[in-house]
């Protein structure tokens, strides 16, 4: 009698697992019907779709208003919360998490489409991207300042001279594709070293005008993506590798590929099919994209390829790109003033005109540089904190338990393939 009793709970448990499993994939094909037909509201929204052709279809007819998505979203969040836990292990777990995160922050992007304004920076950030990114008053970025004046020879505005000093780093215009298809492929050799990537997987590359940002990667689905370079301005041999790896390897496409692979594929969780831009997936998405560039290329490996191949394919001058990477290793600390500016543009502390001033001082950049940040934030709003919190919190993820490289590539490739979102870095 015992057994037969332990035997029907077992056989409860299992088929209670399977009512939850069904109930969540019902849950997830909602959300992404969710997703694309709040994209006939916001055309940046739905960043990628390759699940089924007919949704996208049907999602186009939609004619549910943004207040109505938002309050879907809602309803579909209590009903996820209904779903009993009948000891879901922790990829189950984290899926519950991701769709309740992905839904609410669904729901917050509907309802400030719907009121017809954002809201301030931080509810942004907190309903948009799970975070809550320290600030820091941008007074205290004024060192940082004084040491790139120290390395920066002449005289008159800092942001002039370092546009002078940073202007003898440009590729040539003749010399572009053959730098990138360089530093491309060597993102992609060091990436191969330790992640399995999905077979036939590939990009195609395509540089572009008239961009808010300064790269960006479309992924296709069956892993491809279309990566666009944005040439506005004249690119510093320093993107090279960036883009290289934020874009490509192991950044973006590597990140949807896997996720295609091991979730859309492997698990057949619908919900991986969509990617909606306005999203907490956006933070580990850029967060990853850009730790995965000091990743690949740890310590001084970085300057030592761009000296040994990228300084020679561009025509440049190897003998100063010590001289260069100092510079550039000050101005990544600035990133954070970036926050700040954004901060105060998006809650009305300052007019555009002031946002671009102080983008050109805490850059430091050029009159067009700092305009061309200033649209970002005008297109993407608090989106901002993605790439500099989002890298910060994902080097902690990867980092922590002092990991050695092998296992920092493990838990970063574990990392892309799974649904976690900010709040669930942490566990």
């Amino acid at each position: 009698m015992k057994l037969l009793l332990r035997l029907s709970g077992a056989l409860l448990v299992a088929l209670t697992a399977q009512v939850s499993a069904a109930d969540m994939g019902g849950i997830a094909t909602r959300y992404v019907q969710l997703v694309l037909t709040l994209g006939n509201h916001d055309p940046a929204y739905v960043d990628a779709y390759y699940g089924p052709a007919d949704w996208a279809e049907q999602a186009k007819n939609d004619k549910a208003s943004p207040g109505e998505l938002a309050s879907q979203a809602q309803s579909l969040r209590q009903q996820l919360g209904a779903i009993p836990d009948s000891g879901e292990n922790e990829m189950t777990a984290l899926r519950r998490h991701y769709l309740d995160v992905q839904l609410g922050a669904l729901a917050a992007h509907a309802q400030s489409l719907d009121k017809g304004q954002r809201p301030d920076f931080q509810t942004q950030t907190k309903s948009l991207y799970d975070t809550n990114p320290p600030g820091a008053p941008l007074s205290s970025f004024d060192p940082i300042l004084d040491a790139i004046a120290d390395l920066v020879p002449g005289d008159g505005p800092l942001d002039e001279r370092i546009e002078a000093f940073l202007k003898r780093f440009e590729i040539p215009d003749d010399k572009l594709s053959a730098v990138f298809d360089a530093a491309i492929a060597e993102c992609r050799k060091r990436t191969e070293a330790y992640l399995t990537l999905p077979k036939g997987e590939d990009f195609t590359l395509e540089y572009v005008k008239d961009k808010p940002w300064s790269g960006y990667n479309w992924y296709q689905g069956k892993s491809q993506s279309l990566i666009q370079i944005n040439t506005d301005l004249p690119v510093r041999i320093d993107r090279a590798v960036d883009l290289g790896c934020h874009e490509g390897y192991p950044g973006h496409h590597t990140y949807n590929a896997m996720l295609e692979a091991a979730l859309v594929d492997g698990r057949g969780w619908v919900e991986f099919s969509v990617y909606p831009l306005f999203s907490p997936q956006s933070l580990i998405a850029e967060g990853s994209a850009n730790y995965g560039i000091e990743l690949a290329f740890p310590g001084e490996e970085k300057l030592a390829f761009e000296k040994a191949v990228l300084y020679p394919l561009a025509g440049l001058d190897p003998a100063a790109a010590q001289d260069y990477e100092r510079v550039q290793v000050l101005k990544q600390r600035l990133s954070f003033a970036r926050n700040e500016i954004a901060r105060q543009y998006i809650n009305g502390e300052i007019d555009r005109k002031q946002a671009v001033k102080l983008s050109q001082k805490y850059g430091p950049a050029s009159a067009q540089r700092a305009e061309q940040s200033v649209r970002f934030i005008d297109t993407y709003g608090a989106y901002v904190i993605n790439y500099n919190w989002g890298r910060e919190l994902v080097k902690r993820y990867i980092e922590k338990d002092n990991a050695d490289p092998a296992a920092r590539w493990q838990r970063f490739g574990e990392l892309l393939s799974s649904p976690r979102l900010p709040s669930s870095l942490s566990r």
